[in-house]
């Protein structure tokens, strides 16, 4: 059986030409959509994150903004913040980069943002409608789930009848792909840290989304023969034995995590890709759709906001 590579990298770059394109026409109809980022605090992590976003509005011809407030800055003057960006018609979309300080009430931050610029889909009236399978051109949808659905569809992975078993259930990835696999008609099982018998489920699983934040979590005696794999978790190895576990004889993994001190690895195993008839890779899968969907619900929330729906 021959493991077929769902390659996030290319895919990202086939929704960032489209969403460049729905960018000239939407300023050929007179606006230019507008994305407004929201950065507390000086989280390097973070900080790279904002940057590759900004960096790719301007490829694509979005129009962008960074707002930056010191740690220090309190829920109410970010309230006040938000409120400011909500009423700005030139601002589509409002993306708060989180985490956010402690001594911030995210709930009530995230909550403030009007749905129709929330798109980062965390609104509970977009997650609502989300779970009630609104047609997909009214929804904005958190943007890894949605493209996890891109790498499906595009890769000509059929959901409809199948048995989906995702593996977390946070409500960025693992119930929001959950309602997305309903919608598509699949019978779903979420598990978690608490599911009994996980193994046994997970081998059941026709689509298996790994979204749990463990480094290789799901192991090949976990794997259907044949299914499609879809690694969310992004973990870094700092230990030298780890990296041989996961990666035997792998020259270039051992070269990388000298040179660097780490390597990346999903929630799978590596080893189980083998038994897969598609999985997506860590690096180069998932994660590469984030920044494509941010840009494509920035450029659906200013259509939505300017028909009206």
């Amino acid at each position: 059986m021959k493991t077929r590579v769902l390659d996030g990298v290319a895919i990202a770059g086939e929704i960032k030409a489209e969403v460049a394109r729905e960018v000239v026409a939407a300023r050929e109809a007179g606006y230019t959509p507008g994305l407004a980022v929201v950065l507390v605090g000086d989280v390097p992590a973070s900080q790279i994150y904002v940057r590759s976003k900004v960096k790719t509005c301007g490829e694509l011809g979005i129009y962008s903004e960074m707002h930056t407030p010191d740690a220090s800055i309190t829920t109410e003057e970010l309230l006040e913040l938000i409120a400011s960006l909500n009423a700005r018609d030139e601002i589509d979309g409002i993306l708060i980069q989180l985490p956010l300080p402690k001594h911030v009430d995210t709930e009530r931050l995230l909550e403030a943002v009007v749905p129709e610029k929330d798109v980062d889909g965390f609104h509970p009236i977009n997650a609502g409608r989300l779970l009630s399978g609104a047609p997909d051109a009214q929804v904005l949808a958190p943007c890894t789930p949605a493209g996890i659905m891109e790498v499906l569809r595009r890769s000509d992975i059929p959901v409809s009848g199948k048995r989906a078993v995702v593996i977390g259930r946070s409500n960025i990835v693992g119930k929001p792909i959950a309602a997305m696999l309903i919608n598509a008609s699949a019978t779903v099982t979420v598990c978690h840290s608490r599911t009994q018998g996980l193994a046994e489920i997970a081998r059941e699983a026709d689509i298996l989304v790994a979204a749990i934040g463990r480094a290789g979590f799901v192991t090949p005696e976990m794997v259907k023969p044949g299914a499609t794999l879809i690694d969310v978790g992004i973990n870094r190895l700092t230990d030298a034995a780890e990296v041989e576990k996961f990666f035997p004889n792998n020259e270039a993994r051992r070269e990388g995590f000298l040179k660097r001190g780490s390597t990346v690895i999903g929630d799978i195993d590596p080893a189980a890709f083998a038994l897969s008839g598609a999985y997506t890779p860590v690096p180069g899968g998932v994660g590469a759709l984030t920044i494509a969907m941010l840009m494509s619900n920035t450029v659906k929330a200013a259509k939505m906001r300017r028909s009206g729906k």
